[in-house]
């Protein structure tokens, strides 16, 4: 069982758009994937554009990969690096624990993780 940064088991991140290193809507890893696509974020306009800045754009529809380019509000499968990248900068999307994988926690600790979860809760 693909477990999630909380112990337990890994959730869906998207299926609209059609998220994961997988194309499969889940943040889980392999072998193959070197980006380590494993957090699961709520991407916001300035992350998108704080990624392209660094060479990543992920706006930009790519049809040949299955990209359909990133909207603020839409849920994708972020490299764990880049978030800590985005965390440093000031401009970290929120997160969906339960859909982020385990292998995250090699990159950042649980501590700063919950500091990111999305607010879940009914207004």
């Amino acid at each position: 069982m693909k477990k999630n940064v909380l112990g337990g088991p890994l959730m869906e991140c998207s299926t609209d758009p059609l998220t994961g290193y997988y194309r499969d809507g889940s943040c889980q890893t392999g072998p193959s994937d070197l980006g380590t696509h494993t957090v699961c974020a709520k991407v916001t306009e300035e992350f998108l554009q704080f990624s392209r800045e660094r060479g990543n754009d992920l706006i930009t529809p790519v049809p040949a990969f299955r990209f359909p380019g990133l909207r603020p509000g839409d849920y994708w499968c972020l490299c764990a690096s880049r978030w800590v990248e985005s965390l440093k900068a000031g401009v970290a999307p929120t997160l969906k624990l339960e859909a982020t994988h385990e292998k995250t926690l090699e990159f950042v600790s649980l501590d700063v993780l919950i500091q990111y979860q999305e607010d879940t809760s009914e207004p």
